[in-house]
């Protein structure tokens, strides 16, 4: 598997769309990002964005920064984004080797290539929902993803609270029922909010990058099948060292296949036991 990608060419109006600000949203504060309260994103749409990036690869970091700006603006009325940053690790023999790359995550973006009939993997590659495919130099085509994406209905998610004990994450997972045509699978991910790296070596040596909600583990927990709801209690064993304050955990309902994303919620951790919730 090659590190192939396509070239980014300076847009004014990619500029301009990652600057854009928050617009007000009905029933929600305007801007909500991964530290907003429930009560405020209740309303709102699921929106999945899965980046597959690497440290290694030099045309990565403005995808990287294109999904911080995404998920701190939250720029789609009506619309939770939920950003997730899966790093590959065929990159890591170019002289760099990326902490956050993994076998799964690099894995999971080959199935994508199969399910989207698409060539050989590439870097950055950024996925809406399972099923659309954006360029990060064609920002009126990620708007018009976004805004489509927005409208389409989605099985109502919940994610239970949310605590740490000894290095494991206890949590509880439920949807209400599967009115899709299809059977789906549930998966959990444990992802890290803010990450910053210094590259000594490689395309990207000499650079601080910095990058948010990055993917540390993926766990199938369960199906949903036509017509059923899902309910049940999830844990997940946490890489050592792992900084409960600086965790999210994403739930999403996604078709056979890697297909359609059906639902999706996002929660932080709880403090130390008996201190408040962090949603």
């Amino acid at each position: 598997m090659s590190g192939m990608r396509p070239l980014f060419l300076p847009s004014l109006l990619l500029a301009s769309f990652l600057l854009l600000q928050p617009h007000s949203v009905s029933g929600a504060t305007g801007r909500q990002n991964a530290n907003t309260p429930a009560a405020a994103t209740a309303g709102l749409h699921p929106v999945i964005i899965e980046l597959f990036t690497s440290e290694g690869c030099s045309t990565c970091p403005p995808a990287d920064v294109l999904i911080q700006k995404l998920d701190a603006n939250q720029p789609i009325d009506g619309a939770q984004l939920i950003v997730m940053s899966e790093h590959v690790n065929y990159w890591d023999h170019d002289g760099w080797k990326d902490p956050n790359s993994s076998d799964l995550l690099t894995a999971r973006q080959g199935d994508y290539e199969a399910s989207l009939r698409q060539g050989e993997p590439y870097t950055p590659q950024i996925i809406v929902d399972g099923t659309k495919e954006v360029r990060i130099d064609n920002p009126r085509q990620i708007e018009d993803v976004l805004r489509a994406a927005q409208t389409v209905p989605k099985i109502p998610m919940r994610i239970g609270e949310v605590t740490i004990d000894g290095g494991v994450l206890k949590t509880h997972i439920e949807t209400d029922a599967n009115s899709s045509k299809q059977g789906a699978e549930i998966y959990l991910a444990v992802a890290i909010g803010h990450v910053e790296s210094q590259v000594l070596h490689g395309e990207n040596g000499g650079k601080h990058l910095v990058h948010v909600a990055v993917v540390q583990e993926l766990t199938k927990i369960g199906k949903l099948p036509k017509g059923k709801t899902f309910s049940q209690d999830v844990q997940v064993k946490l890489k050592a060292g792992t900084d409960p304050a600086n965790l999210r955990v994403i739930a999403f309902v996604q078709e056979y296949g890697l297909g359609k994303m059906l639902g999706a919620a996002m929660r932080k951790p709880n403090g130390p036991k008996g201190a408040p919730a962090s949603q």
